[in-house]
């Protein structure tokens, strides 16, 4: 990793929390160390799951990590906050610069809720936009960092199945938030595949490790996202590098993300995706112009590159450190 001539890495701890975003930080020009546990509970999983994980990213027992030589803490769950840091962090570390990833928008009240970080000294980081909308920041500094992806390289949309695909995890218990219901109603009527973590209680795949997923997702048709209520999925926009057609609920950020009749289909009336999804299904080469038109998009706002310069900002700013330079993984 070629750094610039003034510039060093930054030591980073962190928690596995969700599994593909760490894989995209980490792009970062960075040492990120993960705290692990026995049994790799939530939170304490390291460089587990089927990502191919670089070698800035360093296992450490959680006990060890007090003495562990860092230079900033990036918290990336309430629990994280509320607990974690206590636990295994040392006083002094408590202190070091810190930031706070929210990936998620508030769950207890849309518009009402206070985030549990109130403090002028913490960066705030939100992945959307309308998290950093819907949330209330308190006195917390903010900034938002748009997603960045990847694709393995030769992996790019074909279409060639006549059938949509839907990748959510957890979803037979994680029901209306995720849009079980939804999921359930819309393959009454279109040709559907789940795959996701628990999808075969439902008839779905199973999970996929990273890449085989991203390698087979391009076959289907189209993908649908059926959930109502969340951030931005990173699904979606893997799946628009890839060069897939969307489909989903015109709920939270993917309005700004596809574009009807351009990239793909959004909306709040099910009947009318369910028609979209029905088309896509007969005319190949709408499917594929649509396709088309999202990569177009995904390459332009979901730039890896781009999101490298912005977590690299972040951490110069909090730091006061001028931010490293590397080219990252294609």
């Amino acid at each position: 990793m070629a750094l610039g001539k003034t510039a060093h890495p930054l030591r980073i701890l962190t928690w596995h929390i969700h599994g593909s975003y760490l894989y995209y930080l980490v792009h970062s020009p960075h040492e990120f160390y993960l705290p692990v546990k026995p049994g790799r509970p939530e939170g304490y999983g390291g460089r587990s799951g089927s990502f191919p994980w670089p070698d800035n990213v360093h296992d450490v027992p959680a006990e060890e990590v007090g003495s562990l030589e860092i230079d900033c803490v990036l918290y990336q769950s309430h629990k994280n906050y509320l607990e974690d840091q206590f636990e295994i962090l040392s006083s002094d570390q408590q202190r070091l610069p810190r930031i706070f990833l929210e990936h998620d928008p508030p769950r207890q009240h849309p518009t009402d809720t206070l985030h549990p970080v109130d403090d002028p000294e913490i960066l705030l980081v939100h992945v959307t936009h309308f998290n950093e909308l819907m949330w209330d920041n308190g006195r917390t500094p903010t900034r938002v960092i748009d997603h960045g992806v990847t694709v393995p390289e030769g992996a790019r949309y074909s279409g060639e199945i006549d059938r949509g695909i839907v990748i959510v995890n957890g979803l037979p218990t994680r029901g209306r938030r995720l849009g079980l219901d939804v999921f359930e109603r819309v393959r009454e009527e279109v040709a559907l595949d789940l795959v996701g973590m628990q999808s075969e209680d439902l008839g779905g795949l199973g999970p996929l490790p990273h890449d085989e997923l991203l390698k087979l997702e391009g076959h289907y048709r189209f993908i649908f996202n059926p959930i109502r209520y969340t951030s931005l999925g990173l699904s979606i926009c893997e799946a628009m590098m890839l060069g897939m057609p969307i489909i989903g609920l015109a709920t939270t950020e993917i309005v700004t993300a596809v574009k009807n009749g351009v990239s793909g289909y959004v909306g709040t009336d099910v009947n009318r995706l369910v028609e979209h999804m029905q088309r896509l299904l007969y005319d190949r080469n709408e499917a594929s112009r649509l396709g088309e038109r999202a990569r177009h998009q995904a390459l332009k706002r979901f730039n890896i590159r781009r999101f490298v310069s912005d977590w690299n900002e972040a951490f110069a700013m909090i730091t006061s450190r001028k931010p490293a330079i590397r080219k990252p993984v294609a």
